[in-house]
């Protein structure tokens, strides 16, 4: 059995948490602010630090902004026969960093890309993973059947091509959004629908998980936004349309 720590117990992590648990896992986790309610099989540890002492895999599935401070946290229980999951939503340089500090540890670090909407398939969501530790979780959790995708060891590998893909789908998700508030406000919303139906594929019904996928996930999408707009400007592309994207996240959060 696979000892499983998950560090972040919000939308994301708690999905994973209690999808491990189903799944025969040991699970560990903690969160100061569980965003659900948890499986009993998952024990819900003291702090980060304490999660982690035992686990063979770490997924920390945290906001980018504090991503640096618990990987320094839980450094001193690190060793060569763990892996540790990089899950945020920060650009390749942020990944990078991290990966320096926990270099001395010999852990194997993984900088591991969520590549969809968690909800519905929790654990079985499709993954990018790249780093020196992406082939050893690779054959690690083989039996589990995750949809992983091993994309070499360069660490920031997925995280490029996560925020690439998010520069399409937070954009369209932006104008969606943008296009249904202007329709209501015409009292046009049933001519607008099947104009962005006509775009999208023909599915309406991504219309609506556009919209609820915007507001739900609005501030873990602001920061993926902001990322995304530094990685952009570090290659000196003016990523005026993401950061479009960015503004529009920010006051949805500002509203609710």
């Amino acid at each position: 059995m696979i000892k499983f720590a998950v560090l972040g117990l919000g939308e994301a992590g708690s999905h994973f948490a209690n999808d491990l648990a189903a799944a025969g896992m040991s699970v560990t986790g903690w969160d100061p602010a569980p965003k659900r309610e948890l499986d009993p099989r998952v024990v819900f540890a003291a702090s980060n630090l304490d999660a982690a002492a035992e686990a063979d895999i770490i997924m920390s599935a945290n906001l980018s902004s504090v991503s640096e401070a618990i990987a320094l946290e839980v450094a001193p229980v690190l060793n060569a026969q763990k892996i540790y999951l990089e899950m945020n939503t920060s650009g390749p340089e942020m990944k990078q960093a991290i990966a320096v500090q926990l270099k001395s540890t010999g852990v194997a670090f993984v900088d591991l890309a969520i590549m969809a909407p968690v909800p519905p398939l929790g654990i079985k969501t499709p993954f990018l993973a790249s780093g020196p530790g992406a082939q050893t979780l690779a054959e690690k959790i083989a039996h589990l059947n995750w949809d992983l995708t091993e994309i070499g060891d360069e660490i920031g590998e997925a995280s490029t091509r996560k925020l690439l893909r998010s520069i399409v789908y937070k954009g369209v998700a932006a104008v969606i959004v943008e296009a249904v508030a202007a329709a209501k406000a015409f009292g046009k919303e049933a001519y607008i629908r099947p104009q962005i139906s006509s775009v999208i594929g023909g599915d309406e019904s991504l219309i609506d998980r556009f919209l609820e996928g915007t507001f739900i996930h609005a501030e873990r999408r602001m920061h993926e936004m902001e990322a995304v707009t530094k990685m952009l400007e570090n290659v000196g592309i003016d990523p005026l349309m993401s950061k479009a994207t960015m503004e529009s996240l920010a006051k949805i959060i500002a509203t609710r």
